[in-house]
């Protein structure tokens, strides 16, 4: 059973509410989800495809990332996630965005990680993520919705360029 802090629309955690995950959100609640954008010195972003199993199976993002479990801020969060799902380890970190989204009942904190990690030696996550590979800034740009599980690291990306 894995376990999550609430939070408010503010990213204030909730004392004395923890949800589980599956279990329906309750009103004015939300969970906390880390992503990461991960940046090659060169210039060139990782992708990942999603495991063909998995909701939207085979679709790329452009972040590795998911739930807080209960009792992890959102920076711990994005470093344990993208450990896990692309072996990358960093503490070169920064926030980049945060997006609340109330139909989804979860505060999005985005990050990018530039790291200079040898392109070859990323490890995917099994029963998450299936590849991966390099793309430049403008080749993931033009990406399409057939083509990307979600548009939203998108926006970064822009701003990032």
């Amino acid at each position: 059973m894995e376990l999550w802090d609430a939070y408010d629309d503010k990213l204030n955690k909730i004392d004395g509410v923890t949800l589980v995950r599956g279990e329906q959100i309750p009103e004015g609640c939300f969970h906390l989800c880390s992503e990461v954008i991960v940046r090659h010195k060169d210039g060139s972003y990782l992708i990942v495809q999603r495991d063909k199993r998995k909701h939207l199976g085979g679709m790329w993002e452009a972040t590795a990332g998911g739930s807080a479990l209960q009792g992890e801020n959102p920076l711990e969060c994005a470093r344990r996630e993208l450990q896990e799902e692309t072996g990358i380890l960093s503490n070169e970190m920064i926030e980049i965005g945060r997006v609340l989204h109330h139909e989804h009942k979860t505060f999005y904190v985005d990050y990018l990680c530039v790291t200079d990690a040898d392109k070859n030696s990323v490890v995917l996550q099994e029963g998450e993520t299936q590849d991966y590979k390099w793309v430049s800034a403008s080749e993931l740009r033009g990406m399409s919705r057939d083509e990307l599980a979600t548009m939203r690291s998108l926006n970064f990306i822009g701003e990032l360029n």
